[in-house]
């Protein structure tokens, strides 16, 4: 499909057109009017994949409006620090920024929904909860309260469980780990004995370098290469039980947002769906590439125990009970989530998994290989 065509088509059928053809010039570009905004990313032009995203939406938008609807893109640290994206939208630095909303759980913990919560859905179940249970509405009954209105803005797929520069067997082992992890995890984790950190992508390999963190999660494979984790914390460790999925978002200036044509706002909506296509698509291509490359280059694959799995989940739902306690807004949107979270790993173990295990046995058989050559 043509992607410049499809979101053009609708943008002009937000604008109520019948058929492109007979609309006339001068009446396209009084629909169209010129709007500049300024979107600062969460993330480095380095992770190309992730900081993509950003770059994609900027283009889908100009290519639809012949350049009438213009966003510029801005690394982290060109504007402002990485973990600041947010904050700057809410105080009109920008109108727009690409960001993972579990950065900012300080401010409120509800803030965590808009990107992952441990033990919760993968990318497939998020999607589907975003778009048609109601999620995107339920995130910006909330967001709009903060001045941002919420648009997904890719997805990662299930991350891993990050990297250790010594092995963990135990729920003992983790006491006193100094770790790099972000949003609600972190509170889980700590109920273990680890001391989570917070720090910006960039950050993370000379503070494992030097030994001020043992431990750092990040995405997966295709980034983690990028980033070298491998030659400092030589443990990679899975499942990253905290990011079933990881939606990134595109937070925008709620009074800009308002002020945009109602063709405008169709079409970012529409883009924010071709990136989170695209971003997921993307990774998930990459990722296998990458995960040999590593192991190759002395990366141990270790999975996380039964012991420490199960002591994450018991620790997560306390860590859901004391919020849910105390915050009428997370309880909202962690209801319907988790609601949906049961139909969807019913329907997903029935046809999915039963399928993925049959060809990922055939996979370690040596038997998914061209036939007739």
């Amino acid at each position: 499909m043509d992607r410049r065509k499809f979101i053009r088509n609708t943008t002009v059928g937000a604008l109520g057109v019948a058929g492109a053809g007979t609309l006339a010039a001068p009446a396209i570009a009084q629909s169209m009017p010129k709007v500049q905004w300024r979107c600062t990313s969460s993330f480095p032009k380095s992770l190309d994949t992730i900081y993509g995203g950003a770059e994609d939406m900027a283009k889908f938008v100009r290519e639809a409006t012949d350049g009438n609807f213009d966003i510029q893109v801005f690394a982290a640290g060109e504007l402002v620090p990485g973990l600041q994206a947010a904050d700057a939208v809410t105080d009109g630095t920008v109108q727009m920024c690409h960001t993972a909303s579990y950065y900012y759980v300080g401010k409120n913990p509800t803030y965590a929904l808009g990107a992952t919560v441990p033990f919760t859905l993968n990318a497939r179940g998020l999607h589907a909860w975003l778009y048609y249970g109601g999620g995107i509405d339920l995130l910006n009954g909330f967001f709009n309260t903060e001045g941002l209105q919420y648009l997904p803005g890719g997805n990662t797929g299930t991350q891993m469980g990050g990297w250790f520069r010594k092995e963990i067997n135990t729920v003992q082992d983790l006491d006193g780990l100094k770790m790099r992890i972000a949003g609600l995890a972190g509170q889980a984790l700590q109920k273990l004995g680890v001391v989570p950190q917070q720090i910006a992508g960039g950050d993370i390999y000379p503070s494992l370098e030097k030994g001020v963190i043992d431990a750092a999660e990040w995405i997966g494979p295709y980034d983690d290469e990028k980033l070298g984790f491998y030659k400092v914390a030589p443990f990679y460790y899975y499942p990253g039980w905290w990011e079933g999925s990881l939606a990134l978002c595109f937070f925008t200036n709620k009074a800009e947002y308002d002020q945009l044509p109602d063709a405008y706002k169709s079409l970012l909506a529409t883009a924010s769906r071709a990136v989170t296509l695209e971003m997921l698509a993307e990774y998930d291509f990459k990722n296998p590439t990458a995960l040999k490359t590593l192991v190759q280059s002395g990366a141990q694959l270790r999975p996380f125990s039964q012991e420490i799995m199960q002591a994450s989940f018991d620790a997560t739902q306390e860590v859901y009970a004391e919020i849910n306690g105390s915050n009428p807004a997370f309880k909202k949107i962690y209801d319907s989530m988790v609601a949906y979270r049961n139909d969807t790993y019913l329907w997903q173990q029935v046809a999915e998994y039963t399928f993925d295990t049959f060809m990922m046995i055939k996979q370690r058989e040596g038997a998914l290989v061209p036939q007739g050559n």
